[in-house]
């Protein structure tokens, strides 16, 4: 059974009760002390921080507030627990639990720093419509914070005597181990690098990978995430796309739209003259489409076939149905007028008596 009487002997040692007494009044002072200044600090940096434009004192703040009220609880037991006389053991606890503290919510300050600068960046390139780098910004976000956090155990390892250069060496051979292992999940990494690097798309854009195509919804560290026209998700490793031919409609200034339609063989040659003018007008009506030509193409199995040809002056799929929905109803009604009738299979029969 454990003898807590005897534990709490141990702690205090040769101390007498009015010492203990003065350090714990000094840990809670401290404490108070130390949450106040935390509390009252951290207001006053940011009201001067919304009078400012640089982004230093948003920095300091973000370092701030990464450190929290575990930390000054442990600095003020630290503080208070050096007035008192400690066995060796307790000192050298202390002296351990000191290191992890600081690096541990140093190393969260810098995460803090890291995550506002992330931020900002993608804050930025938003601003300025380069979406298509916001991805691997958070990608390089989280790459540099596994190094920080890797640095910061090195760096208590090292603290608690613990010989880091051939754990390193180790971790060197184990890497390369570790490398071949992982030769699928390292070469969509380098993947996404050079999705980052050479933009053949960007999250936002209308893409066709083979007979898949959908809007491009995430770019991450491993696979890209693509919604479809159905709506479902289809998630496509980073390796895969590189290797791939990808066509890519967002990155197109204008559309080139070709369509044809086929009237009856019984049409008059001075109404076939006039579809020209016909569809020309219905075509020049449209903002966004600019005619380029219209021609009457060849005698098909049962029509007379045309073609047209005119481009859109946006790469937007669904204004492109738009202004052809609004062609192919005007040229329904333009036909209807001048008596024009669309052909349709047909078949004549002829029996002989």
């Amino acid at each position: 059974m454990i003898d807590f009487e005897e534990i709490i002997s141990y702690i205090i040692g040769s101390n007498t009760p009015k010492e203990v007494l003065v350090a714990i009044g000094l840990f809670i002072g401290l404490f108070i002390g130390f949450k106040i200044i935390d509390t009252i600090g951290l207001n006053i940096l940011q009201k001067a921080s919304r009078k400012t434009k640089i982004i230093w004192d948003d920095i300091i703040i973000d370092f701030i507030k990464g450190i929290k009220w575990p930390f000054f609880v442990f600095i003020a037991l630290y503080i208070s627990a050096k007035t008192l006389a400690l066995s060796d053991i307790i000192e050298k606890i202390l002296g351990y639990l000191m290191i992890i503290f600081i690096v541990f919510y140093a190393t969260k300050g810098i995460i803090q720093i890291v995550d506002h600068l992330v931020k900002k960046e993608i804050k930025k390139r938003t601003e300025k419509q380069k979406r298509e780098d916001t991805s691997m910004v958070k990608v390089m976000g989280v790459i540099v914070k596994v190094i920080i956090w890797t640095l910061a155990l090195l760096m208590i390892l090292s603290n608690f005597g613990i010989e880091i250069t051939p754990l390193i060496a180790g971790i060197g051979v184990g890497g390369i181990a570790i490398a071949l292992a992982l030769q699928t999940i390292l070469g969509d990494l380098f993947s996404a690098f050079a999705i980052y690097l050479d933009k053949p798309f960007q999250e936002g854009d209308f893409i066709i990978l083979g007979n898949d195509m959908g809007v491009v919804k995430h770019i991450g560290i491993k696979t890209t995430r693509i919604q479809t026209l159905q709506g479902q998700e289809l998630v496509v490793s980073n390796s895969e796309l590189t290797s791939s031919r990808i066509n890519n409609y967002k990155r197109m200034q204008k559309r080139r739209i070709v369509f044809g339609f086929g009237i009856e063989y019984n049409t008059p040659v001075r109404k076939m003259e006039k579809i020209k003018s016909i569809v020309k007008k219905i075509i020049d009506k449209e903002k966004l489409a600019e005619l380029d030509r219209v021609h009457f193409k060849e005698f098909g199995d049962f029509s007379l076939n045309y073609e047209v040809v005119y481009y859109l002056k946006t790469s937007d799929y669904n204004k492109y149905m738009d202004t052809q929905e609004s062609i192919n109803l005007s040229l329904k009604e333009a036909f209807e007028k001048e008596k024009i009738g669309f052909a349709f299979p047909t078949q004549t029969i002829h029996v002989k008596k």
